[in-house]
């Protein structure tokens, strides 16, 4: 295995395990959230609910990235299915390029100038006082692993998706 291969897979494995202590993170805010406003003596924490919200965007984003690279998304492929072998690479191909310019255009690039303005306007939040600049991240930095990963399955010829084709019955 190349270096380059094995930095990739360590790159990779951290993210994975990031989003593993990110949800730990979500499953205790709330379960402090649940504690402090049912039990009696504990007063109830305000911060809890603010940082559940931001925990769970970047879980989805940084998660949907990691499900996308192991094609565990939702997919429709009943008719690529019933296409020849060719056509379905070239459906294949088509459809990560579509993913990778909607990757690169809406969350690389969107999701910059969402961070960038939202810095530029020092724009806090309510509860935590956290510059929300920072909190939007996760836009771009998902948007930069999915176009990693649109890369990734193009240049590896056995993350070719090949449906079983379809006999009529």
């Amino acid at each position: 295995m190349s270096l380059l291969a094995i930095v990739w897979a360590k790159l990779v494995r951290s993210l994975e395990i990031f989003v593993i202590g990110l949800f730990a993170s979500l499953v205790l805010c709330v379960l402090w959230g649940v504690i402090s406003r049912y039990v009696p003596g504990i007063r109830p924490s305000s911060w809890t609910e603010e940082l559940a919200i931001y925990l769970l965007v970047w879980i989805s984003l940084l998660g949907a990235a990691l499900a996308y690279r192991s094609n565990g998304h939702l997919g429709v492929d009943y008719f690529v299915g019933k296409l020849d072998p060719s056509a379905r690479r070239a459906a294949f191909y088509v459809a990560e390029l579509a993913v990778l310019f909607f990757a690169a255009f809406a969350l690389c690039h969107g999701g910059w100038k969402l961070v960038s303005q939202t810095l530029a306007a020092n724009q806090i939040t309510a509860v935590l006082q956290w510059r929300v600049g920072y909190l939007y991240s996760a836009v771009p930095i998902s948007g930069v692993f999915i176009c990693a990963f649109a890369v990734e399955h193009m240049l590896r010829p056995d993350q070719v998706a090949a449906a079983p084709v379809e006999k009529d019955a």
